[in-house]
């Protein structure tokens, strides 16, 4: 099966750089580019009935009328759709890709989400969209149902794109820090780069042991990597080493190893989520 990118855009100040950022991976991987836009429920039909006890011509004449905005407004939301589509798929172009479609779908983005990554390699999406809160951080609701939800490795941008060359897996040898090597392994997307394993925690044999059966995964894949081991909290380590050595994408599971699953997505993955300036691929 041909690899196929899914790339969520939402008209947001996010959605170039997801886009820039997938004609990036394209280019590397000769992957064909999906772009997606999801109307929400909300831009759909309205359901509430406003008639209340009014007379039976007067509420035939407002039924009437709120069909016609109904109406209107649906219509309206597709052709912003579209619009957003057409922007998308021109910022990929510009960026280097060519194989690009677009879809418009009505309904939940997590729904349409789940039914695109069947057939798709990795899922793109910004890491804010248009509702989300900046002066608190906050991720913004689809996001965090995305990731948990999401089976496929999930691409989440950072505001700006900007070439990336420096990549770091933060590793703690659990199942879904073993997908992020194993993916890193097998993938064209990052042969030449310069790659990075660090595990966070108390220097000792048994996790150089797990750091350097982790590199040679990366050996035999064709790729060399460094290794390090620092000690203190998690999303503070792996902050502090983005910045020092100018990491440009960071590659985490979106669980630590002996974390009981919940309804949220682990702590250091969201800290690093909202904080981190640079783009960040997660794995369940």
């Amino acid at each position: 099966m041909a690899e196929k990118i899914v790339v969520l855009v939402d008209g947001s100040i996010y959605s170039k750089s997801v886009c820039e950022h997938a004609a990036w991976v394209a280019a590397r991987t000769g992957a064909a580019i999906t772009l997606a836009h999801v109307l929400d429920r909300r831009d759909g039909p309205d359901t509430v009935d406003y008639s209340g006890s009014l007379a039976l011509g007067a509420r035939s004449a407002l039924l009437a009328e709120l069909s016609d905005l109904d109406e209107k407004r649906a219509k309206l939301a597709r052709e912003r759709g579209r619009a957003i589509l057409e922007d998308a798929r021109a910022v990929v172009e510009e960026a280097g890709g060519s194989d690009v479609t677009t879809l418009l779908r009505h309904g939940d983005i997590v729904e349409t989400m789940a039914e695109l990554e069947k057939d798709a390699s990795v899922i793109a999406i910004g890491k804010r969209g248009e509702a989300a809160d900046f002066a608190k951080l906050h991720l913004g609701s689809n996001l965090e149902r995305i990731a948990r939800a999401a089976t496929r490795p999930l691409f989440v941008a950072s505001r700006a794109f900007r070439p990336i060359n420096k990549v770091l897996i933060a590793y703690d040898g659990g199942a879904s820090a073993m997908k992020a090597v194993d993916h890193v392994a097998r993938n064209p997307l990052y042969a030449g780069l310069q790659i990075t394993l660090l595990s966070v925690g108390v220097d000792s044999q048994e996790l150089r042991k797990k750091l350097d059966d982790a590199r040679a995964i990366l050996r035999a894949g064709g790729l060399e990597a460094e290794c390090d081991v620092r000690n203190g909290a998690a999303d503070a380590v792996i902050s502090g080493m983005i910045e020092e050595e100018g990491i440009d994408l960071l590659l985490m599971g979106a669980y630590g190893h002996s974390r009981i699953r919940t309804l949220i997505i682990g702590s250091t993955t969201t800290e690093m989520l909202r904080s981190c300036k640079v783009p960040v691929v997660l794995f369940r």
